[in-house]
């Protein structure tokens, strides 16, 4: 990860990814806190999340084959800056709130979001093969360059909230969007000189850029296992979310002080995975995998059985280091498995899987509290997650075959 920072470029990719990801912090907070202030509804929350994330993904893989397409200089820089105009506008609809436009806004935000951070990935990783990569192994590369994303990720994640929430506190939810937006706008300018454009993309058209990404999916089993592993892992994984509350409540009797704990717990190992994935190297991204998968997985199951708040902020340190190790290596396996030319594409579906399956992970922890106790349905997800680490445990992680191989290979 060193050899990354020392670079200027990836250096300002890297800082870049990190404003959007804080960022990106203020501006869901703030927008959670005003709808629910105007509206007074947690179905209207919902719907915000929902056309922030589950809404766009659908047309990501598109977004991102048309950029790629695209012979101009600044389509990523551009996403970024669609995201700050929108966001932008959605602050000034707050004083005139009108529910609709505020969604119709915050899904053109998230379909941007969620383009531009596939692209992201997927530049830092060539530039890094490219600029400082020994030439005999190029996934080293990729793996430190996740590994510092990861590292940022993991601090905005404890952070952004914090910073978002007083900030909201002080100054209202517009001041906190217009943060956001200010992140955008620093975040779309130091990408300037990122072209993401791909010579050999599919074809012409958007559709058949599109269609060649999933028929290389479909046709290579580690690839395809993977990112279903990924999605059904994730549908357990947040399930947790709805749970907690009423664990924390309910069962340990802990009140808002022993939440409060529980997530700074889980936080702390979300940092400290994060670090021991960046220490890990080149070592096995099967292992890093498996292991943060079931290190999430014996998190829940120690909510499950812990018999006081103590231990279960023990269980939530153990399950946030799986938290902050499992995802980097999801990003450096699909790298692994996928050709240059369409690395932009596959990320995009890997984004899209990651914003779809969370909700159906809330609305399973929502039912599973409703059927039986927090404990039973903490014991279901940790049992759910160990059971997706041994799927997991069957991929292999080859070389990735090219694309013209492979379009031979679907044809025959």
């Amino acid at each position: 990860m060193r050899a990354v920072l020392a670079n200027p470029r990836l250096r300002r990719i890297v800082a870049a990814y990190g404003i959007n990801r804080l960022g990106t912090w203020f501006g869901t907070v703030a927008l959670a806190l005003a709808v629910y202030d105007h509206t007074h509804s947690a179905l209207d929350v919902a719907a915000v999340l929902i056309a922030a994330q589950v809404l766009p993904a659908f047309v990501v893989p598109a977004v991102i084959a048309r950029v790629e397409a695209s012979k101009g200089r600044h389509e990523l820089s551009g996403l970024l800056y669609v995201e700050a105009v929108a966001i932008a506008a959605v602050a000034v609809l707050l004083s005139h709130f009108w529910l609709p436009a505020i969604l119709l806004l915050v899904a053109v935000d998230g379909t941007a979001a969620l383009a531009a951070n596939a692209l992201l990935r997927t530049e830092l990783a060539a530039a890094a093969n490219r600029e400082i990569a020994d030439p005999e192994d190029s996934h080293a590369a990729e793996q430190q360059a996740n590994a510092a994303l990861n590292v940022i990720f993991s601090v905005t994640f404890v952070l952004g909230p914090i910073l978002a929430g007083l900030l909201v506190a002080s100054a209202g939810a517009p001041a906190a969007l217009f943060v956001d937006v200010a992140s955008f706008a620093v975040s779309g300018t130091l990408l300037l000189d990122l072209h993401p454009h791909v010579e050999e993309a599919g074809g012409e058209s958007v559709r058949a850029r599109v269609r060649a990404a999933w028929d290389y999916v479909r046709g290579q089993r580690a690839l395809l296992i993977l990112l279903i592993a990924q999605g059904v892992g994730l549908i357990f994984f947040e399930s947790a979310v709805p749970i907690e509350v009423a664990y924390v409540k309910r069962t340990l009797v802990a009140g808002d002080g022993g939440y409060g704990l529980l997530v700074t717990a889980w936080g702390i190992g979300v940092v400290l995975g994060s670090i021991i994935f960046a220490r890990a190297g080149t070592r096995s991204l099967t292992v890093l995998l498996v292991g943060g998968t079931l290190a999430i997985g014996c998190g829940y199951i120690g909510f499950a059985i812990a018999p006081t708040l103590a231990l279960a902020a023990l269980a939530a340190v153990v399950g946030g280091i799986g938290n902050g190790v499992q995802y980097a290596p999801v990003i450096s396996g699909v790298q692994r498995l996928t050709p240059p030319s369409l690395q932009g594409r596959v990320m995009g579906l890997l984004e899209s899987i990651s914003a779809v399956t969370p909700a159906i992970g809330l609305a399973m922890g929502g039912v599973l509290v409703a059927i039986g106790s927090p404990r039973f349905a903490f014991a279901f997800v940790g049992g759910g997650a160990a059971l997706t680490a041994a799927v997991f445990a069957r991929v292999r992680f080859g070389a990735a075959v090219p694309e013209r191989v492979a379009a031979e290979q679907s044809v025959s």
